[in-house]
């Protein structure tokens, strides 16, 4: 259950190559949505509170089209407690589900772990989202980790913009114009990403024209209050690494120490 101890303006992620997950705390839907690196297709809504969608009569099911995702993202899905879904390209696809994978479908809705890698050539989906209070534990299979990369790099920017009381780091006004973290940048720190990383937006310190967002490596958590309060006694100890925007050259580059 959430706690009221949140901690604001960090991001954690542990990243399970074998099973094709990313676990996070600090990103949420609306900034998985604006940062993917491809338009969302349509989504088929497996747990949910959203009471504008489509009805698919062959699942039973509700679903989202790519042109009402507005709507979804301004429907607070933070407040629904349980928010799963699967996106797909065709509703014919839909219809061909049987009865097995519809049922894994809703198995893996009520788990939050799928009986099998929950990728669908019917649907050809790349994503399964599973969370619960959207932004505090949210596991998510990628059918690519491109795509959690590209993601990863532009959310931390996009938040740089609207952390610190939301003015923005530093309170400078430039910061609209930083160039996105590249995923090659996120890329090389993969094997630092399956241990379990925070990075540190509160932490982030402007030094000789250069802005350092710290991270540490973490470990594997399930359980997000146990995570920032371990979070709370390790941000005191130095860094494992930075990831670096240098403000001349306007380039990203990740340092491990």
């Amino acid at each position: 259950m959430k706690a009221n101890n949140v901690v604001k303006d960090i991001i954690y992620v542990h990243q399970n190559a074998d099973q094709q997950f990313v676990v996070s705390y600090g990103i949420h839907f609306n900034e998985f949505v604006m940062n993917a690196h491809h338009p969302l297709q349509n989504l088929l809504l497996i747990k949910h509170q959203y009471e504008h969608g489509g009805f698919n009569i062959h699942t039973h099911m509700e679903y989202v089209e790519q042109g009402d995702m507005k709507k979804l993202m301004n429907d607070h899905v933070q407040t629904y407690g349980d928010f799963c879904w699967i996106d797909f390209e065709e509703e014919v696809g839909v219809d061909e589900l049987n009865g097995q994978e519809i049922a894994e479908l809703l198995y893996m809705g009520h788990i939050k772990q799928p009986l099998n890698l929950p990728f669908y050539s019917k649907l050809n989906n790349r994503f399964a989202y599973l969370t619960h209070d959207d932004g505090w534990f949210n596991k998510v299979f990628y059918r690519d980790f491109e795509d959690f990369y590209h993601l990863l790099g532009e959310t931390i920017t996009s938040k740089m913009k609207t952390s610190k009381a939301g003015k923005g780091l530093f309170g400078m006004k430039k910061e609209k114009d930083f160039p996105a973290i590249g995923k090659e940048v996120i890329r090389s720190l993969r094997d630092k990403l399956k241990e379990g990383v925070v990075i540190s937006l509160e932490k982030a310190i402007l030094a000789r024209g250069k802005i350092e967002i710290p991270f540490w490596v973490m470990g594997d958590y399930f359980d997000m209050d146990e995570m920032g309060e371990d979070y709370k006694q390790i941000r005191k100890a130095p860094a494992n690494g930075l990831l670096s925007f240098d403000r001349k050259t306007k380039s990203w580059s990740a340092l491990l120490k």
